[in-house]
């Protein structure tokens, strides 16, 4: 008999002892081994966000969109800073929650997330490694969109030889910039509670228009709008003159749209078996 060089190992099947010999390759998740640096996480999550051929076409739809909206405003508008950089944000509130949609639910769109989850099994990290390149993209949309609404309130005052308007509370431009980022975790939170893009898509962008219809259904549908429509709430953080109550309001409407779908879908996420 040859020897294979490999030590049998003894097994118990219906109270009868045998020999068996391991199986060659097979592969088992060890979670009790050292974690991957979570900046590898990080980095991989965020190559995958640009890199693929859909994070790649939302981006170039974003920058096309909002120079085009910012310069189309600027020539009908005039040089108005403040009115250009809130243009800047008719698309992101369309297209930045659908980019972290699309984010947290390309792994089980694509079926890789039995690789993904292999590779790293503690998925509270994998999660929290998709979750920052979106809210960081946030972040530098914003910056270019203001730097993009300023040069074309330089170039359009020049033209046409008016003064420029440059009047804008530097609140305001952080509670808009903030705002990206809770229009961005929105869409996080519903991509990982529903693990479906076109389900959470679809909430996504009827909600503001549900919303719309609930503050004309009386009162109760003004107070139910004003404490629960992120929309809404968000509005004083964008103006830069948010008070107490409208503290509380915001706080209100980022926990039921946010917290409380993020928190469920990061158990879903946990929990649900991957083939």
């Amino acid at each position: 008999m040859t020897d294979t060089g490999i030590p049998p190992t003894t097994s118990t099947v219906n109270g009868a002892t045998t020999d068996d010999v391991p199986a060659i390759g097979s592969q088992s998740t060890d979670i009790h081994r050292p974690p991957i640096p979570f900046h590898r996480l990080l980095s991989v999550e965020a190559r995958k966000l640009f890199d693929t051929r859909t994070g790649t076409i939302m981006t170039v739809i974003l920058g096309l969109v909002t120079v085009v909206a910012i310069i189309g405003r600027g020539v009908v508008v005039g040089p108005e800073l403040h009115t250009l950089v809130g243009t800047a944000g008719i698309g992101f509130g369309t297209l930045l929650p659908v980019l972290g949609i699309l984010t947290v639910t390309g792994e089980w769109s694509h079926r890789t997330a039995l690789t993904t989850f292999t590779l790293e099994p503690r998925r509270s990290r994998v999660m929290a490694a998709k979750c920052l390149p979106p809210l960081i993209t946030a972040v530098a949309a914003s910056l270019l969109a203001i730097l993009i609404a300023a040069a074309v309130t330089a170039v359009v005052a020049g033209v046409r030889d008016v003064p420029a308007t440059w009047e804008i509370a530097p609140l305001a431009l952080l509670g808009w910039t903030v705002t990206n980022v809770l229009v961005v975790a929105t869409g996080l939170a519903l991509g990982m509670l529903l693990m479906n893009a076109p389900a959470a898509i679809v909430v996504c962008l009827s909600a503001p228009v549900l919303w719309a219809v609930v503050s004309r259904l009386g009162a109760v549908g003004e107070i139910l709008a004003e404490w629960f429509d992120l929309n809404t709430t968000a509005t004083p953080l964008m103006d830069g003159d948010m008070t107490g109550g409208d503290a509380a309001r915001l706080a209100t409407s980022t926990i039921l749209w946010i917290v409380i779908p993020m928190t469920a879908g990061m158990v879903r996420v946990i929990r649900k078996e991957v083939s």
